[in-house]
């Protein structure tokens, strides 16, 4: 039998097909109406719609089976919290199989919004809570340097903890994977073909205040789009791009110097958006730029392949909000040139801070004790600023860096003079270079993995061979002298709401000094690569008052985020700190 195959004309009305189904779904209507799967319920919907229409249309050298329809149908409800039980799973892929068969007779003119209104769902719900702690990793006692090895065992988060990757390489360069995480072993990768309207690779993801998540640049795209694409109201949530000609301004012939542009949500809601030398302010929802920003003194390159990297520094809700941004390394300009020549010129040892709110913002610039070029800016839960990996000369790119650099430096940005900011630590044994990465742990420590200069795997016989192993630092706050003063969270609200609504924390400490001793910090899970912490950001809650409940045991009333752009939906690190010695962190979900 000839395999029936979908022409150019019928696809589109096929899809339109798809979406008609699911809003006549009552059990799908029903748990995006009521959030049953969080607020990023749509979302998730938007995934299953997504994920029918790819089983449908991606080339296939197997036969469909009505089973893998109904696992899928199955999946999608239960990432929704929803069992069904009333058989419409097994009415659904009946109608979509005759909608398969009739998609050329299809209306063109229905819509394929997926929400109606249900006012007698008989869905049935079963809600089942995310697992917000993350076990205790076995505590390898650490060197007096602060470095452990660990064994060997681009990305956004969703407000729902799933893990977002858009884009990639050659044939991945339109896709989009998820991740959700389980209690089992069951977990894997979904891939969505063609999700994306242009092709992404070397670009950069924020996650919005709405849940949605904006992907900015990327290799030869000098424009942005968002990802779920369908979204009721506003000109951003439609099925484009929209053209960014800051990124082609950035753009140095034949070097690049703006891929993975630095990009930071801010708490008015604008985007901030570093490249190259130059950054703007973006309205994403009105799609334009609202202010350009003074250069970056030195007109030396921050951004692939001259890779500094950048964070937004803490924002603080005890006080007026100051939002500000820090770029640190990077490379001198025409050095990716010289080095594909074989010639490593000495990476840039500046740093600079920009106060964007201000009136009239420049850059406030420092030196760092050595030059680094791909290093990564790791947000600490006292506030401070690691600056690990990295090498001194040369660029990113296959065997374009030389000279590692393998001493972390801690920065304290609220430290003066500017002249005691800086702290340098304790090297590392392992070089880390090249595709190198870093992210925080959930007791303090950073997590290292990685470095991989070559265009393949090479081990042997090369000056930096790849390097596959994890190995942790443990910064000085958790030494064992500070177990007096280490808080340490006894119970916790696992969800947050906004506008600043209270919540109790309950905690011990064996040396209790002042309430002005204590903060509460909720740090937002990023991804990192190619030196850039996608997402990542820190929000000092303010502290209500403080209540000793019993010797030593303690009470803090503690007010959430003000507001989605302060601290955007999803899930979060949470640290008592006290004396400048942190808990260990717990997760919570803001929304």
């Amino acid at each position: 039998m000839e395999t029936k195959k979908l022409t150019a004309e019928s696809t589109p009305i096929f899809q339109e097909g798809i979406g008609l189904i699911l809003s006549r779904w009552s059990a799908l209507t029903a748990a995006v109406e009521n959030e049953w799967g969080g607020r990023d319920s749509r979302v998730k919907a938007n995934i299953l719609c997504s994920d029918l229409i790819s089983f449908f249309t991606k080339p296939k050298v197997e036969p469909l089976y009505i089973d893998d329809l109904e696992n899928i149908l199955e999946e999608g409800l239960l990432s929704l919290n929803t069992l069904v039980e009333d058989g419409s799973i097994e009415e659904f892929t009946e109608e979509d199989e005759d909608e398969d068969d009739e998609d050329e007779s299809m209306d063109a003119n229905n819509a394929t919004t997926m929400m109606v209104d249900v006012s007698n769902s008989k869905a049935s719900s079963n809600t089942v809570g995310m697992q917000t702690d993350e076990p205790k990793p076995n505590q390898a006692a650490a060197a007096e340097d602060g470095w452990v090895v660990v064994s060997s065992r681009r990305n956004k988060v969703l407000p729902s903890g799933t893990l977002v990757q858009t884009g990639g390489y050659n044939d991945g360069d339109r896709h989009i994977r998820f991740f959700t995480p389980c209690i089992d072993e069951n977990c894997d990768w979904i891939e969505f073909p063609q999700a994306l309207i242009q092709r992404r690779w070397y670009a950069t993801n924020q996650i919005l205040p709405d849940g949605r998540i904006i992907i900015v640049g990327g290799r030869r795209q000098f424009n942005y789009e968002f990802y779920p694409q369908n979204l009721e109201g506003g000109s951003s949530g439609s099925t484009t791009t929209f053209w960014l000609n800051f990124l082609r301004e950035t753009n140095d012939h034949g070097m690049e110097n703006n891929l993975y542009p630095f990009l930071h949500l801010l708490p008015d809601g604008n985007l901030f958006i570093f490249a190259n030398t130059q950054s703007i302010l973006l309205d994403y929802n009105q799609n334009r730029v609202v202010k350009q920003f003074p250069s970056i003194p030195g007109d030396d390159p921050r951004n692939y392949p001259s890779s500094g990297s950048s964070v937004l520094l803490p924002l603080d809700e005890n006080k007026a909000i100051e939002p500000e941004i820090m770029v640190c390394g990077g490379a001198p300009r025409g050095s990716f040139t010289q080095a594909m020549q074989g010639n490593f010129i000495r990476a840039i040892s500046t740093c600079g801070r920009l106060k964007v709110s201000h009136a009239t913002p420049s850059w406030t610039m420092e030196d760092m004790p050595v030059a680094r070029v791909m290093g990564d800016m790791i947000l600490l839960p006292t506030g401070d600023v690691l600056i690990i990996n990295g090498a001194e000369l040369g660029t990113a790119g296959w065997e374009l860096g030389r000279g590692p650099v393998t001493r972390p430096i801690i920065y304290r940005p609220s430290d003066n003079p500017p002249d005691w900011r800086f702290s340098v630590m304790s090297p590392s044994s392992r070089p880390r270079m090249y595709h190198s990465s870093a992210i925080l742990l959930t007791d303090g420590r950073i997590l290292v993995s990685g470095s991989n200069p070559h265009i393949y795997y090479n081990f042997t016989n090369v000056e930096y061979p790849t390097d596959l192993s994890m190995e942790s630092f443990s910064p000085s706050y958790l030494s064992q002298e500070y177990d007096p003063i280490r808080p340490q969270i006894l119970s916790l609200d696992e969800k947050i709401g906004y506008g600043g609504k209270y919540f109790w924390l309950s905690f011990k400490v064996h040396e209790y000094l002042t309430a002005n001793a204590l903060s509460v910090r909720i740090v937002a899970p990023s991804f990192t690569t190619h030196s850039f912490s996608m997402n990542q950001r820190m929000v000092s809650l303010k502290i209500v008052g403080v209540t000793n409940v019993e010797p030593s045991t303690y009470g803090l009333t503690v007010a959430g985020p003000s507001t989605a752009e302060i601290a955007p939906p999803g899930y979060y690190l949470l640290f008592l700190v006290h004396a400048n010695i942190p808990s260990y962190g717990m997760w919570v979900k803001i929304e």
